[in-house]
């Protein structure tokens, strides 16, 4: 995870997101990686930045082949862990990024793709 967190880390500070952005997506990037790992033994993350409508930000995509999430409106809630911990890693996730999308199907494995906006 320390090489996502320095990839994310990278592409941020390029594209002179402010240190609270940066802040936020690293952590949300860690969350999610951490997630990719745990429950999906393992996956992608895809990093890509944005240009649309004179905005700048960065994409960012995990995705694993674990065994999907059955119910994901109960995993997006705080204190929800299959993993006995605490329980804050996908509304957490969600609460520090711009945009969250979350694809998932019981035996298909897990999508969930983050966006982060500059601040103008």
């Amino acid at each position: 995870m320390t090489i996502a967190r320095r990839a994310v880390t990278a592409c941020a500070t390029r594209l002179n997101f402010g240190d609270v952005e940066r802040t936020k997506l690293v952590t949300a990037a860690s969350e999610l990686g951490r997630n990719v790992l745990v429950h999906g033994a393992g996956g992608t993350m895809t990093i890509s930045e944005l240009q649309r409508a004179g905005r700048t930000g960065i994409e960012l995509c995990f995705a694993d082949q674990g065994p999907g999430i059955p119910d994901i409106g109960r995993a997006m809630q705080d204190g929800f862990t299959t993993a006995r911990s605490l329980g804050l890693g996908l509304g957490g996730a969600r609460r520090l990024v711009n945009e969250f999308e979350i694809v998932s199907e019981p035996g298909m494995g897990t999508k969930v793709t983050v966006i982060q906006w500059k601040r103008r």
